[in-house]
């Protein structure tokens, strides 16, 4: 007699079946079913199949496997040996498959998944964070890791495969090249000043007019940062002052010791002892600020809607950078 709980006396578990007509049984479930109900009528009516092309799927799986399955009776059928030690295996099978179906039905519903992101970093200061938050709002669900670094990185790891979808800008003149491209807003530039400075009151300035300020630069290389296209220009500023963080780069300002271009994504985060005043365009023109995909790539689910509160959230933001 076998062992009660040794492999051929093992029964099978009634798998799930989906609705009666449904296409996506494979081998594997239809398999099950039979060996659950003794019968490849049963199972065919189970599984909304005729009892002919249950019989044929059994063969086909026979087939593939070079081994016999069932022993077929005058009355249903009956686990060979093989049968009974393909049961656990085709039960693991199944389980895997209808995870996987579970998981890929969660990326197309945005219920579960991860979208990767990134941002540069002043564009981190409202238009992403305000994205985020709608797009969480509507996909709790979607998992959302990101990235903080400038444009050039986040190009870097579209490349790479490790970023699904990022906020990008061509500042310090770099190519915005391999990456899929859309156009969020153009940012205008601001000059940053003391807030008692004769010139805070003003609507707009021209650059000549700040020929004998002392400039609070990002580098020592004023060509890679926001000071570029003042140099294309031919305006050349007395940069003194290197401080890398736009941050700390309002607290000099508000000191006395110099001023500086800010962009118009920052200007919710700007200090009260400072005054944004517009530069006028012909002197440093709008930059463009795009959402960068991985050229060639079918946009997911949850990259598309991303995108969409993307474009929500910039077509909020006016010419002046306030909302």
């Amino acid at each position: 007699m076998t062992p009660p709980h040794s492999p051929a006396s093992r029964t099978p578990r009634t798998p799930h079946t989906p609705h009666a007509g449904s296409s996506s049984h494979s081998l594997y479930d239809v398999f099950l079913r039979v060996a659950a109900d003794g019968s490849f009528t049963a199972a065919a009516q189970a599984l909304g199949y005729t009892q002919s092309a249950v019989s044929r799927q059994i063969q086909a799986l026979e087939d593939e496997l070079g081994s016999v399955l069932f022993d077929r009776l005058a009355r249903g059928v009956r686990l060979t040996e093989a049968g009974r030690v393909l049961v656990p295996h085709a039960e693991a099978v199944r389980d895997r498959l209808a995870a996987a179906r579970a998981e890929l039905s969660a990326l197309r519903t945005l219920d579960g998944g991860l979208l990767r992101v990134g941002a540069f970093s002043t564009a981190d200061a409202a238009l992403l964070p305000r994205a985020l938050a709608a797009f969480r709002r509507r996909h709790p669900g979607v998992t959302i890791a990101r990235t903080e670094g400038p444009s050039v990185k986040h190009l870097a790891l579209l490349a790479a495969g490790e970023l699904d979808i990022a906020v990008v800008s061509a500042t310090a003149g770099r190519a915005l090249d391999g990456c899929a491209l859309r156009h969020l807003l153009d940012e205008p530039m601001f000059v940053a000043l003391p807030k008692d400075h004769p010139m805070a009151g003003r609507e707009r300035l021209r650059l000549a007019e700040l020929a004998d300020e002392e400039w609070v630069a990002g580098s020592t290389r004023p060509e890679d940062t926001l000071m570029r296209p003042v140099l294309e220009a031919g305006f050349r500023p007395r940069t003194t002052l290197v401080v890398r963080d736009w941050i700390a780069k309002q607290g000099f300002v508000a000191a006395g010791l110099g001023v500086t271009l800010l962009p118009a994504l920052a200007a919710d985060s700007v200090r009260a002892d400072i005054v944004l005043v517009p530069v006028h365009p012909d002197d440093v023109p709008h930059r463009a600020v795009h959402a960068a995909t991985p050229h060639g790539r079918a946009d997911s689910p949850a990259v598309a809607a991303f995108l969409a509160e993307l474009r929500v959230v910039a077509g909020q933001i006016s010419p002046s950078g306030r909302r």
